[in-house]
C-alpha cells in the first residue's frame, strides 16, 4: 500500500492543482513511483464524443508526465463549475463514499506514493442529498495527512488561520503550508509568510512563484517524508 498526502486549500482557485502537480512531478522526476487521485472534479469540458475530460487530472498527468491512466485518477467527473454536491444534483451520479474508498485503494495498491487533491476548501460538501459527505470526511476515512495551499497575497493570514483552526478542531493532521503566487522580497508577502507560521505553528514548506516547474526549497527526499 502507498504512502499518501492530501492537498487542501484555503478556498477554490488558489492553485491546489498546480501545487499537486508540482508535488507529483518532484517525486516522479526523482524516480519515485507516484500517482494522483481526486475523488470529485467539477467544471470540466467535453470531448467531441460527449465524454467529460477530467481537467485537473489531465493537467497533472501531462505536467508530471505520468503513465497513470486518467480513468484511475478521478471516479466522479462533472461538467458544471460548482461544488460537487450541486453538480451531482444537476447532472446525477452522486458521490458515494464506498466508491471513493474502492477507487482510492485501487490506486494505492499499485503505487508507492499517492497525492490526493481536494475540491475547494476543507469544508466543501462533496455529496449532500443522497449521502452527506464533506471533504473532511474523505480525509478522515482515508486517514490522510494534509498540506495546505494558500495564495501568498492580501487576506491570506485570515484564511490560513481559519483553515488551520478548523482542521485542528476536527483532528485532521496538517504538515505545513505551501504559498502560491509568491513574490520573493515583497514586504507584505514575506510578512504573510512569517505571520502564518507564528499564528499556526506550521512551517511554510515552499514559496512558489508563477511558472515554477519545481518546488523551491523542498527536494524530493524532504517532500516524500511528508507522506504517511
Amino acid at each position: 500500500m502507498s504512502r499518501n498526502l492530501f492537498v487542501t486549500g484555503t478556498g477554490t482557485e488558489i492553485g491546489k492543482t498546480y501545487v499537486a502537480g508540482l508535488i507529483v512531478k518532484t517525486l516522479h522526476d526523482a524516480g519515485m513511483d507516484v500517482a494522483y487521485y481526486k475523488a470529485a472534479m467539477s467544471g470540466n469540458d467535453r470531448r467531441p464524443d460527449g465524454t467529460l475530460i477530467p481537467g485537473d487530472a489531465l493537467f497533472v498527468k501531462e505536467f508530471a508526465q505520468l503513465s497513470q491512466s486518467l480513468a484511475s485518477m478521478c471516479p466522479y467527473v462533472y461538467e458544471n463549475a460548482v461544488s460537487p454536491h450541486l453538480a451531482s444534483r444537476i447532472e446525477g451520479h452522486p458521490v458515494r463514499m464506498e466508491v471513493v474508498e474502492e477507487t482510492f485503494h485501487a490506486v494505492s495498491r499499485k503505487h508507492d506514493y499517492v497525492v490526493v487533491e481536494g475540491s475547494g476548501g476543507i469544508t466543501c460538501p462533496i455529496s449532500w442529498d443522497e449521502e452527506r459527505i464533506q471533504l473532511e470526511d474523505i480525509v478522515r476515512k482515508l486517514q490522510l495527512p494534509s498540506i495546505m495551499v494558500a495564495d501568498a497575497g492580501l487576506g491570506t493570514i485570515n484564511s490560513v488561520v481559519l483553515t488551520y483552526a478548523y482542521m485542528k478542531q476536527k483532528e485532521l493532521p496538517l504538515k505545513g503550508i505551501f504559498f502560491n503566487n509568491f513574490h520573493r522580497g515583497d514586504v507584505m508577502e514575506e510578512d504573510n509568510r512569517r505571520m502564518c507560521e507564528k499564528m499556526t505553528g506550521l512551517p511554510v514548506l515552499s514559496c512558489i512563484a508563477k511558472g515554477d516547474n519545481e518546488l523551491p526549497g523542498l527536494p524530493a527526499e524532504k517532500l516524500a517524508a511528508l507522506f504517511a
